[in-house]
């Protein structure tokens, strides 16, 4: 066995958009895992918008990453030494080991991987905690009806794209909003949306209100900004709003030209609007085998479409971290350790 290892340790906090400064590289020595814990190595690392929430010391629903300590973040990792009678090297774990190689950690935190069921990396993405918001949020709060216009950003990653298909298996309509031709005709043509607007391109409020001509039912929101200013005019009476992040304003940036929180307030009241923020984790309990018993057999049979970006090397997730924050990953963003 190797006696060392390397990880990646936070070592400033970034002021608005990270930087490659914000992190260092390091290598250290092998854990040891003690009575109860195993040591893994990780195969892929998910890079995910609710990392950068990680780097500011702002209060939030979780501890912020401390300085001098690896980023965190989910992996699927394989068991190389365990003090622990459930498992053994070689098996196949889901484990929030962070931005590292290897780590030791209690088997408490650990869930199974069977590479028989889906391609291992799916327990990332459409399988896994993307998947499990997108699910969450439609379920729960969304819950289209047939016929209802669905709305969602950032379509062609891992969230937005299982939205609109979800929204599609309830009998809604799904207009999608991406940026870029070929993220466009990717949710159009292999996602099957109905509708897809290029945020990129001018006139996005006359194209998204030409693909809602009857307003918008459920808006699943995961942008914030310019997105929201387009959106809010179309939301009919009663509309939801699942709401799981905001990345426009992840970097401190305001995100928008003025301030809208009038016109949302107003808005709210006046089309008696639902506005839910949510963790997915706040449903795992009670949702969470419900969401692979009926998402699991549509992504192994293809029904259930999904893309991964995934680039090699652990020295390589800062640049593809801060890419993904600026939308230049198509697909759900994937590190692979060798």
């Amino acid at each position: 066995m190797m006696d060392s290892c390397q990880h990646i340790v936070l070592v400033s906090r970034p002021t608005g958009i990270p930087v490659a400064e914000n992190f260092r590289l390091e290598t250290g020595p092998m854990p040891v895992p003690t009575d109860g814990e195993v040591l893994v190595r990780a195969r892929y690392l998910s890079l995910d918008p609710y990392m950068r929430g990680r780097m500011s010391p702002a209060k939030s629903y979780a501890k912020p990453v401390e300085i001098g300590e690896p980023m965190e973040g989910e992996t699927i990792a394989e068991v190389v030494e365990s003090r622990h009678p459930d498992y053994q090297p070689g098996d196949l774990v889901r484990a929030r080991s962070g931005w590292r190689t290897h780590a030791a950690i209690s088997a408490e935190g650990l869930h199974r991987v069977d590479p028989a069921l889906a391609p291992i990396t799916t327990n990332l993405g459409v399988l896994g905690m993307p998947g499990f918001t997108a699910y969450a949020g439609m379920k729960v709060i969304g819950q289209p009806k047939p016929g209802e216009t669905v709305v969602v950003a950032a379509a062609s990653g891992p969230v937005g794209s299982l939205v609109g298909q979800l929204a599609k298996l309830a009998g809604a309509r799904a207009v999608g909003i991406a940026g870029g031709p070929e993220k466009c005709a990717y949710v159009r043509g292999e996602l099957g949306f109905d509708a897809v607007v290029d945020h990129r391109s001018e006139g996005i409020e006359e194209k998204l209100a030409e693909a809602c001509p009857d307003g918008i039912d459920v808006y699943f929101e995961n942008v914030g900004g310019q997105i929201w200013q387009v959106v809010l005019p179309l939301l009919n009476r009663f509309a939801r709003v699942p709401m799981c992040g905001v990345i426009a304003h992840y970097n401190g940036a305001a995100g928008a030209e003025h301030d809208l929180l009038p016109a949302t307030m107003l808005a709210i009241v006046r089309r008696s609007l639902l506005l839910r923020g949510y963790i997915n984790v706040e449903f795992v309990d009670e949702h969470y085998d419900a969401f692979l018993r009926e998402v699991g057999p549509k992504v192994r049979s293809g029904e259930i479409r999904y893309r991964e970006d995934i680039v090699d090397g652990l020295e390589k997730a800062p640049e593809a971290f801060i890419g993904m924050l600026a939308g230049r990953n198509f697909g759900k963003a994937l590190i692979r350790l060798s």
